[in-house]
């Protein structure tokens, strides 16, 4: 045999290996294994709910349950005499999980080096002492958790408004809880029509989906802007007469952002552009761009950090002279409990559609229910259970859709959140945050008027979007 052959046998024994093992592949959907599996994760997935009480950190009881599930998984397919079919499945959901991972790292990096430069902290004392009334801060905290939401996360955007909030009407409790609600309908709504807004859409995204009209591309998602917009500001609009027509007393000292704040920014649009060239220009995962957006950030930190040293030897006693700024620092400020979470997720799910329940699950609303009601069910599913596992199983269910009802199950699940105060993590959040103002019940009594607001989005979506239906 020459050596072009064995070449080429290499290079398809994974695909020849791969066809076989997919005839393989168990049902233990109704065997011990798959039924432990499932109730390891719903048990789980309790304790995360239950976090608020407990303050057991959500990470914990999804990543023990995703190792167990894989484990059992595993043992049960080398007791049946089938190897490496449980290695490959495994390997491809950490390929997935990784790209996620690395891409919020970036970005999570860029949100801490711009709040440690006090870009958000001068936002936040301009609120203040701008001298708004109750009303037109209720707008204006709005309007700014919904913009920047489509580039931050939903968590950070809410607590950076309800900082605001909650030192200009500490002494209006009807004011708090009224922007709480506001502030958690905006961040969700603002991060749908965005990439960049929530996991969720980042999820699609990088999942590089081809519908059977058409690719959901970057630019697919700015088709919900409007449908976003509306679910804000349907609720926004009602609430408002409820919101006391007062003005606040003004007060606050005038923050400075700090040396290289603007530039960080700039560089951030630039990281956003190069994920999108490199993704749609090149064909490389979004992720590679991010990646080299964060070595721009690290050389421009380098320089920052030379400067501050400079000061700090000017200075002879050191009192009162910048720390210099550390990169690693920001890195090491990322949200890592909510990485680890997200690992364990998508382990889990990955774990129970191997087992073969997300394809039972996809048979029945998908098959059974059709595209449109089940993609509505998914966004009041995740006003309950977190839309990170919600979409995650779409996602592996991969039901063969057009690109506007991809884009409707993003909607959904991005804003059927707010239809609980527990249904997103800005929600959970702002509960602790605002804790004995705004609460489960205050935000349940205008659960009406979110619903009223997500069937709106709905209907905006499937009018405006139609020729992507």
């Amino acid at each position: 045999m020459n050596r072009l052959s064995v070449l080429l046998i290499l290079f398809f024994m994974p695909f020849m290996a791969h066809a076989t093992e997919e005839v393989q592949r168990l049902d233990l959907t109704s065997q011990w294994v798959g039924i432990t599996a499932l109730v390891l994760f719903v048990v789980a997935y309790l304790v995360v709910m239950a976090e608020e009480f407990t303050h057991l950190r959500k990470s914990k009881p999804v990543m023990l349950a995703a190792g167990v599930i894989w484990a059992m998984i595993a043992w049960y397919y080398q007791s049946h005499e089938i190897p490496h079919l449980v290695e490959t499945a495994l390997r491809h959901n950490l390929e997935e999980y990784a790209e996620l991972m690395l891409f919020l790292l970036v970005a999570m990096t860029f949100i801490n080096a711009m709040d440690e430069r006090n870009v958000f902290e001068a936002l936040r004392s301009w609120l203040i002492r701008k001298g708004f009334g109750y009303r037109a801060l209720f707008w204006v905290t709005g309007m700014l958790a919904f913009f920047i939401s489509s580039v931050a996360d939903n968590l950070t955007t809410a607590l950076l408004m309800v900082a605001v909030v909650t030192a200009v009407g500490a002494d209006n409790k009807k004011f708090v809880m009224l922007s709480c609600i506001n502030l958690v309908i905006a961040a969700n709504a603002g991060g749908a029509f965005s990439p960049f807004g929530d996991i969720t859409t980042l999820m699609v995204w990088q999942k590089n989906i081809h519908a059977s009209n058409g690719p959901v591309d970057f630019w697919s998602f700015f088709a919900l802007f409007f449908p976003s917009l509306v679910n804000w500001l349907v609720p926004a609009a009602i609430m408002h007469f409820s919101v006391p027509d007062l003005k606040p007393k003004q007060g606050g000292e005038m923050v400075a952002m700090k040396r290289g704040a603007l530039t960080i920014a700039i560089l951030f649009l630039i990281t956003i552009a190069l994920a999108v060239s490199f993704h749609s220009a090149l064909g490389l995962p979004p992720v590679i761009g991010m990646l080299t957006g964060l070595s721009l950030l690290k050389f421009y930190a380098y320089y920052l950090k030379l400067g501050d040293k400079r000061n700090r030897d000017k200075d002879d006693e050191n009192i009162g002279s910048p720390v210099p700024f550390d990169i690693y620092r920001e890195v090491a400020r990322s949200e890592w409990d909510t990485l680890f979470f997200f690992y364990g997720v998508v382990m889990c799910v990955g774990g129970l559609g191997f087992i073969g329940y997300l394809g039972m699950i996809s048979q029945v609303i998908y098959g059974d229910w059709g595209a449109t009601n089940a993609n509505i069910a998914i966004g009041v599913i995740s006003a309950i259970v977190d839309n990170i596992p919600v979409m995650f199983a779409v996602l592996t269910m991969m039901p063969d859709m057009s690109v506007g009802q991809w884009l409707l199950v993003t909607l959904t699940a991005g804003v059927g959140g707010s239809l609980l105060s527990i249904g997103s993590a800005a929600g959970v959040a702002l509960m602790g945050q605002a804790r004995g103002v705004y609460t489960f019940f205050g935000h349940l009594k205008w659960t009406p008027v979110i619903a009223l607001g997500y069937a709106a989005s709905i209907g905006v979506h499937m009018a405006i979007n139609r020729s992507l239906f």
